[in-house]
């Protein structure tokens, strides 16, 4: 019996994500790229050391659509090393494709250069890959550009946005079914990648970095048994949408490599490592030691001393190497207390990698409403006034008016 096809599935790897980020010394590249980078690294060391079969990149190389030649080529050293021990499918998501159609996408030079190993999922359509331990079916779904999945549709001048997603998505789901019933005529491993939003899903923080309008695939549509297992870019949080349901093929997001924003805070990072069969495919979800995100709130109002508060908070919080924000709920009087560069210093001898903000939320109490102009009152009602508005006992209100009474007496 053949052993299991050895298969890595990583997508939105989004090369350029600058944000909280400074320049690194050592590679000239933002401290934030290297990050992204270095998840890579560890990915390929990865598959290189478990000995990898197929590596199926589902989609977004790249922040934007015109790539420096920098990122280009560090995207670029990475696919060849891992196209030097498998073959790599790539498939186009949306942050590869160029903004004018006719245009080429930010990945088709692999393509056009014929660089060995390497599969580009440009367009609907499947393909037999070999591999060391056998042959894989590929079936790539790209992210869907209406002018090419609609190009032989016709399509009335007077339908609104609306009704042209929705028509998309209707040939899209066609398309993709389609592909599922061609599939069953091949006997070996099959594999649908697929670059799009898939109903039911858990939303990361793509939204924040999305180019064009979303399409909206149906789970129903792709969860066909037809396929062994489904490879999906696109939303950044990992998750198998089919977890725990008989009969259907694993449909899994990888999700990023890297955290992008304080939105993903929380969410692991990482790839996914599968072993294919005919009928069978077997995942796990390998998670990378990527940059934490570390969100410190902290409460100061009626505090005696507010800065020593927070500086209380950071050192109960390990912030090493992570980017770190403060956002703190003050009131008036604290709101002044506040020393912002001394929680800056220790957040840094803390040993921060970036301090994304300190943020401050200060209550205002409401004010009272005086049911007339300020200037028609007397100094005495005004001062009643701002007596009840702090809240203070009747008593203690009449004692204080009745000196403050003494007081305007003696000014007459």
């Amino acid at each position: 019996m053949t052993e299991p096809i050895r298969m890595l599935h990583f997508a939105d790897v989004h090369i350029g994500m600058e944000n909280y980020g400074r320049a690194d010394p050592q590679t000239g590249l933002s401290s934030r790229v290297v990050d992204f980078l270095r998840r890579m690294d560890d990915m390929i060391a990865y598959a290189l050391a478990h000995d990898v079969d197929i590596a199926v990149f589902a989609g977004d190389a790249f922040k934007s659509r015109n790539p420096n030649p920098t990122f280009q080529r560090e995207f670029a050293w990475r696919i060849q090393d891992l196209a030097a021990h498998c073959p790599v499918v790539l498939l186009v998501g949306n942050h590869d494709l160029p903004a004018i159609e006719k245009r080429a996408s930010s990945i088709e030079i692999y393509d056009t250069l014929r660089v060995p190993n390497t599969i580009l999922g440009r367009d609907y359509g499947m393909q037999t890959i070999e591999t060391a331990r056998g042959p894989v079916l590929v079936a790539t779904a790209p992210y869907p550009v209406r002018n090419h999945l609609l190009r032989d549709v016709d399509v009335p001048h007077h339908r609104t946005i609306a009704e042209i997603d929705a028509l998309l998505e209707q040939h899209l789901d066609h398309r993709l079914q389609q592909m599922a019933a061609d599939a069953n005529a091949y006997d070996m491993p099959r594999v649908l990648t697929g670059h799009f939003s898939v109903s039911g899903a858990t939303l990361g923080s793509e939204r924040s970095v999305m180019l064009g309008r979303d399409v909206t695939v149906m789970l129903g549509t792709i969860d066909d048994p037809a396929w062994d297992y489904v490879a999906l870019g696109h939303i950044h949080k990992h998750q198998c949408l089919t977890l725990g349901r008989a009969g259907a093929p694993p449909v899994v997001y990888s999700g990023s490599l890297e955290r992008i924003d304080f939105g993903e805070e929380a969410d692991p990072k990482g790839f996914v490592w599968v072993e294919l069969e005919r009928g069978r495919a077997q995942w796990t979800f390998v998670e990378v030691n990527c940059r934490p995100f570390v969100t410190l709130r902290v409460d100061v109002r009626r505090a005696g001393d507010p800065t020593q508060v927070v500086l209380e908070a950071i050192r109960r919080h390990d912030v090493r190497e992570a980017v770190v924000r403060v956002i703190i709920t003050a009131d008036p009087e604290t709101d002044l207390l506040l020393q912002d560069r001394t929680i800056q210093y220790a957040i840094q001898d803390a040993g921060a990698n970036h301090i994304a903000a300190i943020q401050r939320q200060v209550e205002r109490p409401a004010r009272m409403r005086l049911g007339t102009s300020p200037e028609g009152l007397a100094p005495a009602e005004l001062l009643e006034r701002y007596l009840d508005s702090k809240a203070y006992s009747p008593n203690r209100i009449k004692v204080l008016m009745e000196h403050a009474q003494q007081l305007f007496d003696s000014s007459e």
